[in-house]
This record gives C-alpha cells, structure tokens and sequence, in this order.
C-alpha cells in the first residue's frame, strides 16, 4: 500500500488503505498471514497477530521487504460464497438497475460464482465493504452490468461473461489508495479540481495493483486501467482513443458513465441511456443499445422543471455552448505556451463534441414541447455536467503555468461555469 505506487512499489504503507483495513478490523477478524518485516531485517508485525493502530505506527514511513496487502488476510471476509449472496440480494430487489439486470439473473449468479478472488483483493474488498460501503456498491452494480453488457455482445460466452464481472468487481480497486474524498461518488457533481487531480490516479494505480501483486489476466488488468477512458479521447488517465481502448476496457468505462448517471436523485435507466449517447463517439454505440432497450421496459420519465422553465434553460445552454468556444478565441494568447494551448486546444475540442450532441439532440429549436420535455431535460443535464467534467480536464492538462497564462486559464475555467449557472 504504498504512498504513490511505482513499477516495484507496495513497499511503504498507504495511509487511505491502511485507515480502511484497520477501520474494517474492528468489527473483522483480519490478521498477519506472515510475519511483516522492514526492509532492515526489524521485525514489526508477528505471523497470526491481530492488525491494530499500533501496526499503523509501526509501519510510518517504512519500507517492508514484502507488500503489506500480501501480508494480510481478512478471515471472516468476503469470500466467493458471500459474494455471491450480495450478488443475488441485488438481483432480487427492485432498482434502477433491474431492468437491466434481473433478466439475466440465472446467468449473472453462474458466471458471479466463478469470479475468483485472490487473497490481496479478498483483503481489499473486505475492508471496502466495511469501511466504504457505498464504493463496495459499486462494485457490486458494475459487476452486474458489465455481466450484462458482455451477455449482449458475446452470447453465451460463460468465460468472457466471468473475465467482464471480474473487471467489474474490480475496476475501482485503485481508490482504495486515495481520500475518500475525492472518490467518485461526487465525480460528477461537486468534485474540486484538486479532488479530480487525485482521483484521476486511481485506474493506474488499480492496473498496478492488479499487475505486481495478484495473478489476474493482464486483459483484466489493462481494462481496469481503461475505464475511465473514451473513444473520442477526452476520458483519463491518458486520453486514449478508438482502438488504443480494449473492448473489455470499452465495457467498462459504459458500464462507469451509466452508473455515475444513476447516482443523481431520482435518476432512472433513461438517463443512463442518455449519458451514453448524448456525445456521439464517446461510447461505444452497440454498449449503449442494452440499456435503451431496459429503459423502455421502465416508467417514462418525468421532468422536474416546467416547460417556461426548461426552455428557458435550454436556451441558456445553446448560447453558453458558443460563448464558450468564443471565450478561448478572446483569451488565449497566439504566443501561449505548450501547456496552456493544449489545455486550451482540448477544452475546444471537447465543447465542440457537446455542441455536436446538441445539434444530434434536435433540442436547438425554438421550444420544447410536453412529449420532449423530460428527455430534453435529460439531455440538458448531461451536458452541463460534461461543461464541468471540461473545465477540470482543462486545469489537469494545463499544470503549472506563468501568472499570467494562469489568469488566462482561469478567466476561460470560469467562464465554462459561469455559463451554465
């Protein structure tokens, strides 16, 4: 668990997995599986010894010769057998997501029991149930959706199902290492620009685990590294595109952007299906087919703001949407540096992906009727949290700069939000 985990890392403690694995020992039985040592020969931690506060003094800034998640076993933790329990308390009960999955729950449950967990993940994941329950949650859905979404796309595959519902049990085994607070329960809502700063490390580190500490596949492994990533090239942490992306990579990050869409309150499958389609090319098309189709087995949607109120709105966001590409024209200077032209080339790039979404919407019309208005709304709302998602991509590529190009970033951050207020 180490601090910033390198090639050769997990040799220092991680303070946020660390807080977690000792906040889940107090209700948990979690022990040493072998004697911990420094990498001075010290011993600091005995073979069968309960892990405690006194373990996290301990081990402050020192380097173990040994990892210390392979070090450590939860004995009455999450085994297969209770994940699959979760799995099945899931399917049974009536949610956003039911349409989607209980369909499929006979296979989900078969493919669900193969999902092997190695002991480091085992660890993990029981320190994430009982010291982050909600990222636990998550993992649970993703493991279901992804499941899903590989159903549609290979058949019957049982192996291919199995490989997508482990990369889905873990794709956010990453944020185990960073604050809580700056996971992406508010990724899409209040994140800070420094919480986004840490949270985009999270796919790398997860890979990383994955890699140097468990035997998964490296297909699992890469894919976990991808879920954040989109086809156009405006997801993170490297910006790839189209084929760069593998398709179990591609699955995942579909399956992150739905779920992401159904943490807003009172959000259904309709506006998971609109996140994927409301900037053409981000997703892959065929992944957002299932989840169209799960919606319309699903109550309409209902619009919160009248129809005064949305068009209104609406046409706030068509003038915002150019006044932002206007802005970076007036703001950036033609002998702007490296840093900032590409902050300011790629925050272009992507408003003009949104402005292509509203042009594909139909919604730059006059008005809005009764029968539009929810799915206008809808439609609205993601496209207003993609202009944050921007100004935050924006300040991450840009770094550092002179005081006066930071002033230009800041006066061209601000606009993308005062746009849409």
């Amino acid at each position: 668990m180490s601090q910033v985990p390198v090639s050769g890392g997990f040799r220092t403690a991680n303070p946020h997995a660390l807080a977690a694995i000792l906040e889940a020992s107090e209700t948990r039985s979690i022990i040493a599986a072998s004697d911990i040592f420094d990498i001075s020969g010290i011993k600091l931690w005995a073979r069968d010894q309960p892990v405690s506060q006194e373990l996290q003094r301990k081990l402050m800034d020192r380097a173990l010769t040994k990892p210390l998640e392979t070090c450590l076993v939860a004995e009455d933790g999450i085994t297969p057998q209770k994940l699959t329990q979760a799995l099945q308390k899931l399917l049974e009960q009536d949610g956003p997501l039911s349409a989607l999955i209980k369909p499929h729950a006979a296979t989900l449950l078969r493919c669900g029991a193969n999902v092997r967990l190695h002991p480091v993940v085992q660890l993990l994941l029981s320190a994430s149930e009982t010291a982050r329950p909600q990222a636990f949650a998550h993992a649970l859905d993703a493991m279901a959706v992804t499941g899903t979404l590989m159903m549609k796309a290979s058949g019957s595959e049982e192996r291919l199902i199995t490989q997508a519902m482990t990369a889905g049990l873990l794709h956010d085994v990453g944020e185990m290492y960073i604050a809580p607070e700056h996971g992406e329960a508010d990724a899409g809502a209040t994140l800070s620009v420094e919480s986004y700063r840490q949270l985009v490390v999270h796919p790398h580190i997860g890979q990383l685990l994955l890699s140097q500490l468990t035997d998964y596949s490296k297909d699992i492994a890469r894919a976990v590294a991808e879920h954040h990533e989109h086809l156009d090239g405006s997801g993170y942490p490297h910006m790839l595109k189209g084929e760069q992306i593998s398709y179990l990579g591609r699955l995942l990050a579909a399956t992150e952007a739905a779920l992401t869409a159904l943490r807003a309150p009172g959000a259904t499958l309709h506006h998971a299906s609109v996140a994927l389609r409301v900037v053409p090319g981000e997703f892959d098309e065929h992944l957002a087919g299932p989840l169209a189709a799960a919606a319309r087995r699903v109550a309409p949607m209902q619009a919160r703001r009248s129809l005064p109120e949305l068009n209104h709105d609406l046409s706030q966001l068509n003038v915002a949407l150019q006044a932002s590409m206007n802005r970076i024209d007036t703001l950036i200077p033609a002998d702007a540096s490296d840093s900032l032209q590409r902050a300011a080339d790629l925050t272009r790039y992507l408003i003009h992906k949104l402005r292509s979404g509203w042009n594909e919407s139909g919604l730059w019309g006059p008005s809005v009727g009764e029968a539009e208005a929810a799915e206008a709304e809808a439609v609205q709302d993601a496209l207003r949290g993609r202009l944050q998602e921007i100004e935050r991509v924006a300040r991450l590529t840009a770094g550092t700069l002179e005081p006066d190009e930071a002033d230009a970033l800041d006066l061209m951050c601000a606009g993308l939000l005062e746009d849409i207020d």
